[in-house]
């Protein structure tokens, strides 16, 4: 057998060693590396650990730290790895991390500095070390170009000779530590301002010239100013020093008891402790002295007799080159003073005659206050102040469209005329007050008035600065439209040879009205017979039968309410033998039904016609026959009232049909019931025209009866039975009717119905008719039964 040897060569374990770049000692930011170095040796893997603490392993052997904190510092220490076997651990390293130093600007003497002075920045870094130093002004100082100043060596300071306004700005500085080329952090940035060599102001108070026994206080007013400055004054080229009388109090100098030798000329100026520049020397001001004390002047606006209720306005009036004072006012007594006032003038409120009487005043200024002498004494009269009184044309109640003119009127003694008014006027508009004013002359003309333009109306009136009492409100009240309604007195029925008068009112106004009479529709020109708002017919005749209806007017231009609606006035022959026979006869019908309407004389029928009111409109009936009149088909249209009238215009016997598109109407005779008589009254339905079997019956809108037959019955009537009737069902409401009530005397020997009963007719379908129906009826019964008492 043959073996091979092999020979191997041992030794100790090696050591590395650490190295590190830049140096072992840097600042928080900069970049360090440590190298692990064992020699020739290849394939280790290398573990660093600090203070002792693993931390990393690479190939490379390097441990780079960038940008270092101060936690980064300590001891650091490497070995090396090859399969299984370790070398020893390297010399340690203490890697020592220093916050970057960042440097302070200083500046001497001062950051605000004069042209001409020496200024010296230092740039102060506290951290041991050889540093040199780099300065910047206003840009950013990465930028080479912008470094104005690098110190060779140690030399900390950028200083400037004699500075002037270009090198006003913004200074910074770094440092470099010059064995290892570190760099501190740039410092803030200091501001260096230069300006002109100050001026110097003396002022005075008070103003000059002054007044012996004053205070007199100058000052020195240097700019720009700076609390260090040390002060000198001069007068008259002599320096001042302080005294008896005189104060010298850095920038102020008091003269007590001012007298005529301290008349002169007075300047300063100012220095700075340590720095050779000071201020110019102030441009002298002359100080005059008065010996005679001044006396004020007092005057009053307006001048004369006062008004209670205004404002008189005092002035105090010094000469106005002796400066700025203040005055003291005095009334009825120069001990104690009134009041103290800033501004010379007092204004003076005349509550009553006892504000007038007298009053002085005087003028003073300074601590202790120099007072000048009282001025002479001004009487202020007062009177009392008359009140104005609005008047309204053409009334204080008005209607949209009319042009209303409001006067304000004076009563005054005076010699003066008023030569302006003065209008408020409080409105309502949207539930929220509204004030406006108005300037004008003594009437206020509002054309075409509006719903806006009501409310409270006052004026005052003024002359010059003096004002009158204001007036009590007169309240204008703008209704929409004028509407004028017509009544009759005593009755719109009589007999030929009576006399009527037809009223014509407006409603909620009275004044100013003038009216205009119409009959038929056609305008009535016999004003004789009327007068204002009435209209007389006396005696009265057949032909004055007829639809009246009125219209007012007034103002310029002139203004028309509506017409009023229509009043029908019926005058009846002493002998009436002709009838209005109607079938069916009753009052109510329902529409679309047939009427038959004839008129029927004892005598002779031939000459009469069936004529009818509806709607405004007087008309013949549209079917006529002779003298009877057939309508095939009613409409509500053909509600009104129906006559008979002769070929000579006479009119007879009135009655009022309604027509009802209703389900339900009310049946009752057209004609009056009888006293002591039985009152039927039915409730027919428009399918059946027969009675309903349930129904109630109302009398003025009360229920008075529940019938199950459709049909009510009042035994014995009597006057306290006439009234409004209607009947209510399921199926529906009838309207109403005029149920009239006349003695048994009215009724006449041949049987015919007298004059009296055309009040049937008042059925209540036509709301202007209604009101009229009960008033005719009871004035005319009145008559009838003095007619047939005097005729038996």
């Amino acid at each position: 057998m043959i073996s091979t040897l092999h020979h191997c060569s041992l030794t100790d374990k090696p050591q590395p060693i650490v190295t590190v770049k830049p140096q072992s000692s840097v600042f928080t930011g900069d970049t360090v590396t440590l190298s692990c170095d064992v020699g020739r040796s290849t394939g280790w893997t290398f573990l660093w650990r600090k203070n002792s603490n693993p931390e990393s392993s690479d190939d490379a052997g390097t441990k780079t730290i960038s940008s270092v904190r101060v936690s980064d510092g300590g001891t650091y220490e490497c070995r090396a790895q090859r399969g299984n076997y370790y070398t020893e651990y390297s010399n340690a390293i203490q890697i020592t991390v220093r916050v970057r130093p960042k440097p302070v600007v200083k500046v001497k003497p001062d950051v605000r500095v004069f042209r001409g002075e020496r200024v010296t920045l230092t740039c102060d870094i506290q951290e041991t070390g050889v540093w040199s130093y780099s300065w910047y002004k206003d840009e950013v100082y990465s930028r080479r170009t912008d470094q104005i100043y690098s110190s060779a060596g140690q030399d900390q300071y950028y200083i400037i000779p004699s500075v002037d306004r270009s090198h006003a700005g913004l200074y910074r500085c770094r440092g470099t530590l010059t064995e290892t080329q570190q760099k501190s952090e740039i410092s803030d940035g200091v501001t260096l301002t230069v300006s002109d060599l100050p001026t110097s102001t003396v002022t005075v108070t008070p103003d000059s010239p002054v007044f012996t026994g004053e205070t007199v206080n100058l000052k020195c007013v240097i700019k720009p100013y700076y609390s260090y400055w040390r002060y000198e004054w001069y007068k008259d080229s002599v320096k001042l020093q302080t005294s008896d009388r005189y104060t010298v109090n850095r920038d102020t100098v008091t003269i007590r008891g001012v007298t005529e030798s301290d008349q002169g000329q007075y300047r300063c100026k100012g220095h700075i402790d340590g720095r050779p520049n000071s201020s110019t020397s102030s441009s002298a001001v002359s100080l005059s002295v008065k010996d005679l004390k001044p006396k004020p002047e007092l005057t009053s606006d307006p001048a004369g007799a006062a008004l209670t209720g205004n404002t008189v306005t005092l002035t105090c009036r010094m000469d106005p080159s002796t400066g700025y004072w203040d005055f003291y006012w005095y009334k009825h007594t120069l001990n104690p003073e009134t009041e103290k006032k800033k501004t010379h003038s007092y204004s003076l409120k005349i509550d009553s005659v006892s504000d007038g009487g007298q009053y002085w005043c005087r003028a003073g200024r300074g601590k202790p206050v120099y007072y000048t002498q009282y001025s002479d004494a001004l009487w202020v009269n007062v009177t009392e102040s008359p009140k104005a009184v609005v008047t309204v044309r053409p009334d204080e109640r008005v209607f949209r469209g009319e042009t209303v003119t409001l006067r304000c009127d004076i009563k005054w003694g005076g010699d003066t005329e008023w030569t302006e008014y003065r209008w408020e006027i409080e409105g309502s508009k949207n539930q929220y007050k509204n004030t406006v004013n108005r300037t004008s002359t003594q009437e206020l003309i509002i054309t075409s008035v509006d719903l806006f333009h009501s409310g409270n109306y006052t004026c005052t009136g003024q002359i010059h600065t003096r004002s009158s009492q204001r007036s009590d409100a007169v309240t204008l009240t703008v209704s929409a439209e004028a509407q004028a309604s017509v009544r009759v007195s005593p009755q719109p029925w009589l007999t030929e040879g009576e006399s009527v008068t037809l009223i014509c009112e407006v409603s909620g106004s009275s004044t100013g009205w003038t009216f205009s009479w119409f009959r038929d529709h056609d305008h009535l020109s016999d004003s004789s017979r009327g007068a204002g708002g009435s209209y007389t017919l006396s005696p009265a005749a057949l032909q004055h039968t007829g639809v009246y209806t009125c219209r007012a007017e007034r103002g310029r231009p002139a203004y028309y309410t509506h017409n009023s609606s229509s009043h029908t006035l019926w005058i009846t022959g002493v002998s009436a033998s002709v009838s209005l026979v109607i079938n069916p006869s009753r009052s109510q019908h329902f529409s679309s039904d047939s009427l038959s309407l004839s008129c029927e004389d004892q005598s002779n029928s031939a000459g009469w016609t069936v004529r009818r009111y509806t709607d405004k409109y007087t008309q013949t009936c549209s079917k006529q026959t002779g003298s009877r009149c057939v309508m095939d088909s009613l409409s509500t249209s053909d509600t009104g009232v129906y006559w008979c009238e002769s070929e000579s215009g006479e009119k007879r016997r009135p009655r009022n049909i309604t027509v009802h598109d209703g389900e339900v109407i009310l049946e009752s005779s057209v004609d009056p019931v009888i006293e002591g008589e039985t009152l039927t009254l039915h409730c027919l339905h428009r399918s059946t025209n027969s009675p309903i079997l349930s129904a109630d019956f109302y009398k003025d809108g009360s229920l008075i009866q529940n019938q199950t037959t459709g049909e009510m019955s009042i035994t014995t009537v009597s006057k306290s039975h006439e009234g409004f009737y209607s009947c209510k069902t399921e199926r529906g409401q009838s309207l109403h009717s005029w149920i009239s009530v006349t003695g048994v005397f009215n009724v006449s020997r041949s049987g015919q119905i007298s004059v009296f009963n055309i009040l049937s007719f008042l059925l209540a379908a036509s709301p202007y008719l209604l009101a009229t129906v009960v008033l005719l009826f009871k004035c005319y019964r009145a008559r009838e039964s003095f007619a047939e008492d005097q005729s038996q």
